[in-house]
């Protein structure tokens, strides 16, 4: 390499250090840059002809070595913000052509994809075994950065960009090659058209969860729940310098210092919340929710490191490897291999091991990963429960699942078959009956009715008003109270009448009986007026929700908002009847902390499922409202995402069957995760659902979104949801679900 390029290489080196520190270590920079300022001055005089210009360029390439060295061990969380957003951080296309021995990337290429910002290639790593040869294939799938490249829109991947990741992840699956994916992203890009940011980062993590190959995820920059639409893997991996975190240092800043309009966040406060928010990859190591941290060269991985190539690829082999041999049978020869595959010495390259996975590998292989990622995060919320409560609930929970076994699985199935006999054999004999004892008989085939019974029996029924009114809501809202008027939002539109809060909160049940406008009510309102009086028994109060990373103010938010609600987390779980059919609720409350999701609230739905399943009881999920991922518990809150929707999983597999209701406002990661995946989902009228509220729209994207974009009629448009509901009719619209749409193998009666 010519002196010229050198020097130019470490002009960019000093431009990238300057960047990624943003005004701290002025000295150390200045000294950088004087030092080489006076090398270019040098050479162009020729003053450095008395000595040898290499020499000296060599001194100059270790004094920016050591200066290196000594700023990385200076790190700060936002630091590493910087390193992986920097145009000159390492991007996926250069994985590509550094660790895998050939690709053919599919899908699309550079601009010319139906989104340039989600890359999928077809690679291959080459081992060898003495002097033979193997080509290992693999499915690569990752964000796209770039470097500088517009098109790419920063990693930031649309709907349709998630659902070609999905579709060749299923091709991997029918080909039985392991898959590797890559994080390269801040987050995904919020846009509700068709299939929508939210439910396309849902399907992913539903399909995902299945998947029956092995799936190895590499974590640069893991930003929002875009980072988990392809992470939910059987082994994560993530890069020393980057970050893994449930929103940027930005956005976080701008809720803590609840900043709206044009207002931004100040460099110390941005600085202070990604200190807070642990999303360094040693912070997520110690957390358990990567696997290892592959280390990188000072202040990050750029282009030019191609050691670094090397290591990564060691790594990627061993993570495979790992997941391939765990689900093996297990002999002492591969407990041995699998310890000296493990040593840092070993060059896997030399050694080969075959990843197809047979079809009880393959079994095993998902039920391996499903439990993995069900244990993550139980120890970031408090369980107040006695170590006696918790035996003797695992007790009753097994009796009850092997009772409703012997119930459904048995007695049910056979004694549905002898009814069908019975009753069959009950119709014949009674029409031989018939013939026999009336041979000449000349009766009707079908009997006369009376014209009443026929007018009955062929028109609709009359909304009776004077009937309706008759009845009394058990629950009724405290608002009903107060002796006041209220307008409803649409008078101007649809000319509609003040209403008298007694009536509007009574027995109007909070809707506008002009428009059909549904006010906000409180979540009691559905507990004690949509199920069986009586009937509603709660469960796993003691967990509650705590501060696991010591985020700063969040512990007095919790209390407030526990003495304000009398709850403990925004998640209350019960079992209920509705006309005498038993179902298991996971109700998100919005009155408490926005009904956000951390880790209470992650571990209370992943029980609830759990004992759905043991039961054979339906499943509900009613959203009385919910703003996303609790921010303040970083990626405890954010690994609830594919948490909650392998619970999910699991449950549907097994024949359950799930529905979800949403109330007011649900927006964010629940939405995209265990709350989207399910295939039947309604929405009270006037409630909004999406993936991001307007405000964070237009500070990511710069665009205004038009009116209602979120309102439950569009979701209805697009397929998110099934149905809009009135509230006065959720019971009867519940029921009629549960007797409509069962499951496969559980019975609800």
């Amino acid at each position: 390499m010519d002196i010229e390029k050198r020097a130019q290489q470490l002009t960019e080196r000093l431009r990238y250090i300057r960047d990624i520190f943003a005004g701290r270590h002025a000295g150390v920079i200045a000294q950088l840059n004087a030092r080489l300022d006076d090398f270019f001055q040098n050479l162009a005089e020729g003053h450095l002809a008395g000595s040898d210009p290499i020499i000296e360029l060599g001194l100059l390439e270790e004094q920016f070595l050591a200066a290196e060295r000594r700023l990385d061990a200076e790190l700060t969380p936002m630091e590493k913000v910087r390193i992986v957003r920097h145009p000159q951080r390492i991007c996926l296309r250069d994985i590509l052509e550094n660790v895998y021995d050939n690709f053919t990337e599919i899908g699309g290429q550079e601009e010319h994809s139906i989104d340039p910002s989600m890359v999928i290639a077809r690679a291959t790593i080459t081992r060898r075994r003495g002097k033979k040869k193997y080509n290992q294939l693999i499915m690569v799938i990752g964000q796209e950065k770039g470097h500088g490249e517009e098109f790419r829109n920063g990693g930031s991947v649309k709907p349709w960009g998630n659902a070609k990741a999905r579709h060749f992840m299923q091709v991997a699956e029918t080909e039985n090659i392991p898959i590797h994916t890559y994080v390269f992203t801040p987050g995904s890009y919020p846009i509700e058209d068709y299939p929508g940011a939210a439910q396309q980062i849902a399907s992913n993590l539903y399909e995902m969860a299945g998947l029956s190959v092995p799936i190895v995820a590499v974590i640069s920059e893991g930003g929002s729940g875009g980072a988990e639409a392809i992470a939910l893997a059987d082994r994560r991996l993530m890069l020393s310098h980057g970050y893994y975190s449930v929103i940027s240092p930005e956005g976080a800043a701008a809720i803590q210092g609840r900043l709206k309009g044009q207002g931004r966040a100040t460099p110390e406060l941005i600085a202070h919340c990604a200190a807070q928010l642990r999303m360094t990859a040693a912070d997520n190591l110690s957390f358990g929710y990567v696997d290892r941290v592959v280390q990188e060269p000072y202040l990050g991985a750029r282009p030019q490191h191609y050691d670094f190539f090397r290591t990564l690829r060691q790594e990627i082999i061993r993570a495979t490897d790992e997941a391939v041999i765990s689900v093996r049978p297990f002999s002492p020869l591969r407990r041995l291999t699998l310890r000296r595959w493990g040593r840092e010495d070993v060059n896997l390259d030399e050694v080969y091991l075959r990843w197809n996975l047979s079809d009880s590998a393959r079994e095993k292989l998902v039920a391996k990963r499903q439990k993995k990622f069900l244990r993550l995060s139980r120890g970031a919320c408090i369980d107040r429960r006695p170590a006696l409560n918790l035996v003797r609930k695992s007790l009753r929970e097994s009796w009850e699942s092997t009772s409703a076994k012997l119930k459904y699985v048995l007695y049910t199935k056979h004694q549905q078959r002898l009814t069908n006999f019975f009753d069959e054999s009950v119709s014949l004999a009674l029409w031989l009956k018939e013939r026999l004892l009336n041979p000449f008989s000349s009766k009707p085939l079908r009997p006369r009715l009376k014209p009443e019974t026929v007018r009955e029996l062929t028109t609709l029924s009359d909304w009776d008003e004077s009937e309706s009114r008759k009845g009394r809501w058990a629950y009724v809202s405290p608002r009903a109270r107060e002796d006041r008027t209220v307008t409803c939002p649409n008078a101007a539109t649809h000319g509609c009448m003040d209403l008298w809060a007694p009536d509007l909160y009574g027995e109007f049940a909070g809707v506008c009986t002009s428009c059909g406008h549904h006010f906000p009510m409180e979540y009691q309102w559905v507990v004690n007026n949509v199920f069986d009086p009586g009937s509603v028994r709660e469960f796993n109060t003691e967990v509650e929700s705590d501060n696991p990373l010591g985020f700063e103010g969040l512990s007095e938010l919790l209390e407030k908002a526990r003495q304000k609600t009398h709850l403990k987390s925004a998640c209350v779980t019960f079992e209920a009847k509705l006309e005498g059919t038993k179902m298991i609720v996971a109700m998100l409350v919005a009155n408490f902390r926005g009904g956000s999701v951390g880790a209470a609230e992650g571990q209370k739905f992943v029980e609830a499922a759990a004992l759905a399943e043991k039961k054979h009881y339906p499943f509900l999920a009613y959203v009385h409202g919910t703003a996303g991922i609790r921010i303040q518990e970083g990626t405890h809150g954010v690994i609830q995402m594919p948490r909650c929707t392998v619970a999910v999983r699991r449950y549907i597999e097994a024949g359950g069957l799930y529905m979800v209701l949403y109330d007011t406002n649900s927006y964010a990661g629940p939405v995209a995760s265990f709350l989207g995946c399910s295939p039947y989902q309604y929405a009270m009228r006037s409630s909004n659902l999406g993936f991001a509220g307007p405000g964070v729209i237009k500070e990511t994207t710069g665009l205004e979104i038009p009116p209602h974009y979120h309102s439950a009629y569009k979701a209805l448009a697009r397929g998110h949801i099934q149905g809009v509901w009135d509230r006065r009719e959720a019971r009867a619209n519940l029921q009629q679900l549960l007797l409509t749409a069962g499951g496969r193998n559980l019975y609800y009666r």
